[in-house]
């Protein structure tokens, strides 16, 4: 009798556990079809930019993933067709099997003609290893990260007005072996204003884990955790918990004339609303972020003439009208955040998938 008790305390035990991981994943099952014939697409991509999940769709056009709980943005993309994103989580109402209309892609020649024109021959060789330091980083997991396909990128100059623009002609494929990812970028444009010492870029990355020894395995998740301290996705993990101060951040308001004021309240009713499993952020204006569990590269303090003794990370946030932010660390519309400082420069070789998790 004792054995069949604790055989069902055992089993209720597992179905508990069950229940619970099951709890923590939602599934997306799509169907990726012509948007003028209705023909399913067979071989179209669909991922979860700056995670590990991705997949394509079967002879049916259909697909399957498998997410934890957070937010995602979902691509899906098939040559010759325009792509589509859609926002996920797992309150996001959607039917049994979504299908995703794609629309065939009009070939826009007059803009090409006219960035054409500005084309450097030969660019690599002199704006490689610029755009290199710029977009990949200078760290020190950037020594460690090699561009597999240079000749995907095509360099465009103007002269008037002084500015570099960058585009792929197909996905870049960057070797991060201090992380231990393969990363599949999607660059739509990288840009660089010579006069103002300013860039920026649009692009969507798809993190595939390296296959290898456990050795090194246990070396990559050394870097990682020491990659994820004081990173963006740290930083709005530990908003979304409320444990910005436990976790080493300081928030300052900037006002006119950038006087900067602490901001002691960081979860109150001005600052933060909670709605149902996501965090609404009612930020406006300039902040500046600082992480000081951690001191910063002297690499980003010379570049950004700093004192060599700062005992911080400093990031300067622009927020337009507030951000949201997701369980997982996802956070929209990511254009309305903008950041300088170390997030910034830690660039491509220190990004980790949102579905990292620190150990």
């Amino acid at each position: 009798m004792k054995a069949l008790k604790y055989l069902f305390a055992l089993l209720l035990s597992s179905m508990m556990i069950n229940a619970e991981a099951q709890e923590k994943y939602f599934s997306v099952l799509g169907k990726v079809v012509d948007s003028a014939t209705g023909q399913p697409l067979a071989g179209a991509s669909a991922f979860c930019p700056s995670t590990t999940y991705g997949t394509v769709s079967n002879a049916d056009g259909n697909f399957y993933l498998r997410l934890p709980y957070g937010g995602y943005d979902l691509n899906i993309s098939y040559t010759g067709y325009q792509k589509q994103s859609i926002r996920l989580s797992q309150t996001t109402q959607v039917p049994d099997t979504m299908v995703i209309n794609l629309v065939k892609q009009e070939n826009t020649l007059g803009e090409v003609a006219v960035v054409a024109s500005n084309e450097v021959p030969d660019g690599f060789s002199k704006y490689g290893q610029f755009f290199l330091d710029n977009f990949v980083g200078t760290t020190e997991n950037a020594k460690s990260c090699t561009l597999k396909n240079p000749d995907a990128l095509r360099f465009f100059y103007r002269k008037k007005t002084n500015t570099l623009k960058v585009l792929a002609k197909e996905d870049l494929e960057v070797q991060n072996l201090a992380l231990g990812y393969n990363i599949r970028i999607a660059l739509d444009s990288f840009n660089y204003d010579y006069k103002n010492s300013i860039y920026q870029f649009t692009a969507l990355t798809f993190f595939q884990e390296i296959d290898t020894t456990e050795e090194v395995k246990e070396e990559w998740k050394k870097n990682r955790a020491r990659t994820y301290l004081g990173s963006r996705l740290h930083f709005m993990r530990s908003y979304y918990d409320s444990t910005l101060e436990e976790e080493g951040f300081i928030v300052e308001k900037l006002e006119a004339g950038d006087k900067a004021e602490k901001i002691t309240s960081l979860y109150d009713s001005m600052q933060v609303e909670r709605d149902s499993s996501v965090v609404n952020v009612l930020w406006d204006g300039k902040y500046r972020v600082s992480y000081k569990s951690v001191l910063p590269d002297q690499k980003f303090l010379k570049q950004f003439k700093l004192p060599s003794n700062t005992r911080s990370q400093p990031t300067l946030l622009v927020v337009n009208g507030g951000f949201v932010i997701e369980q997982n660390g996802y956070f929209y519309d990511q254009y309305d955040v903008l950041a300088n400082g170390y997030w910034s420069w830690k660039a491509i070789s220190e990004a980790l998938p949102y579905d990292y998790l620190y150990e």
